[in-house]
Formats: structure tokens, sequence, C-alpha cells
């Protein structure tokens, strides 16, 4: 049998994780079997227990093990499988397109949230936003519709901001973290005012994607981005 424990001077949690994963799949270690502990880990692979910890982390992220506290770390009968998304600045993703990317603001203005945004969103009486809409474009051509909202109370500093030459995606990646995500995908008919930025006549269908991020429990933005039809979205696992 070959060796499975890797030997180099410096053992990376890619390594353990590498080992682990190579286990699993040859059955060394078999569906619900219990793994040997954090510490016994560790002592065998000569490095820190957060190196372990992390590789486990990404293992059961993935899907492959399930860690229960008390109890250990057992391996799942079938990897569960999470298909993933990348977030790309909309920009990057119109110029892998091959083509010229054209930001354009169409309205920006400090508010008081509306009632279903604070319902929603969880937000205090009062609670003042940003509230963004602005236009992406390839090669002139309209490729998505974006109407943001932000929280004031999460990034303070964006009452300052100019989304007059930079969109509020890109300046919210470059300015603000974020601890959690939630991301979902519909189908619509478009409202009037959006189809004419979409160049489309009202009642089309067109693919949108809602995406709210919190910062710490605190929640940062909510956003619909809106695309022309025949967009389409691919992941890979």
């Amino acid at each position: 049998m070959p060796n499975l424990v890797p030997t180099p001077e410096f053992v990376s949690y890619r390594d353990v994780k590498a080992t682990v994963l190579q286990r699993i799949q040859e059955k060394i270690w078999a569906p619900d079997t219990i793994l040997p502990s954090e510490v016994d880990l560790a002592l065998e692979f000569s490095c820190t227990r957060t190196t372990v910890n992390r590789a486990m982390r990404e293992l059961a992220d993935e899907g492959y093990i399930e860690r229960k506290r008390k109890v250990g770390t057992r391996v799942l009968k079938s990897p569960t499988r999470h298909a993933r998304f990348a977030i790309s600045l909309v920009r990057e993703e119109i110029e892998a397109r091959g083509s010229t990317y054209r930001y354009a603001l169409s309205t920006c203005a400090q508010i008081v949230a509306p009632d279903w945004l604070r319902a929603r969103l969880n937000l205090s009486d009062g609670q003042p936003v940003v509230h963004v809409t602005c236009m992406h474009y390839a090669d002139n051509e309209p490729f998505q519709y974006e109407d943001r909202w932000i929280n004031i109370a999460s990034v303070p500093w964006v009452v300052d901001a100019d989304f007059n030459t930079l969109g509020p995606n890109e300046w919210l990646v470059n300015e603000v973290p974020f601890t959690d995500i939630e991301m979902s995908f519909s189908a619509v008919n478009l409202a009037a005012d959006i189809a004419d930025f979409l160049g489309s006549a009202p009642g089309d269908a067109s693919f949108v994607a809602q995406r709210t991020t919190w910062l710490k429990g605190d929640v940062v933005t909510f956003v619909n981005l809106y695309h022309t039809s025949g967009y389409r979205m691919s992941t890979r696992y």
C-alpha cells in the first residue's frame, strides 16, 4: 500500500485534506467510520491542530464528512454535492466574454427604507438606506439592470460614495467584507420601467439573481440583478 501520509518538512492543510480524502475514496475509512480526533491527526501528520481543523472544515463543506460536537467526525455514506456560484464583478463577466464593458448610473438616493424592505431585512423603523439603480452594458448593448439597497447603519461611509463612475457592486467588493450570503434565482416578467432599460418589451421574461449579504449579523446590501433575454448562468462542481 502506498504511503498516504505526506512527508515534506512543511505540512499544509491541503496535504491533510488530500490524504484524508484519498482514504475516504479508497474506503480505507469506510462510510459511517468515525475518524480519528483532530489531536490524533495532528500528531500523525506532524502539524498543528489548526491545520487539521481547516482541512476537515473544507471536507465537511464539500459534503464528504459530518462533524458533530461530542460525537466526532463521521464519513458520510453519500457525499452531499454542493453547487458553487462564483460571485464575480459584472465588469469582469462581460470582459471575459470578449466584450467592452460600460457602466451607467440611473438613480442614487438616500431614503428611509420602505416598509417591504424593512420587513424583509429586519431593519428598524426609519432606517436610512442608499438606493442605487444602474445599468451595465456589453459592447453598448444592455446586459444587466442593477437595483440595489445598501444599509447605512452597516456601511456609514456609503453616503460619501460616488457611484457616477464606479458601480455599487464593485464599490462594495472593494470597501466591505461579508460573512454571510443568501442567493436566489428566478424568472420574472419585466415591469415596463425595467424593460425600457433592458431594451425589452414589458412582460418579457428576465433571469433575476437576488442576493443579500451580512457582516456579522448586520445586513449590508440587498440587490436584484435583471438580465436580458438569453442570459445563461453556469456553475461547476
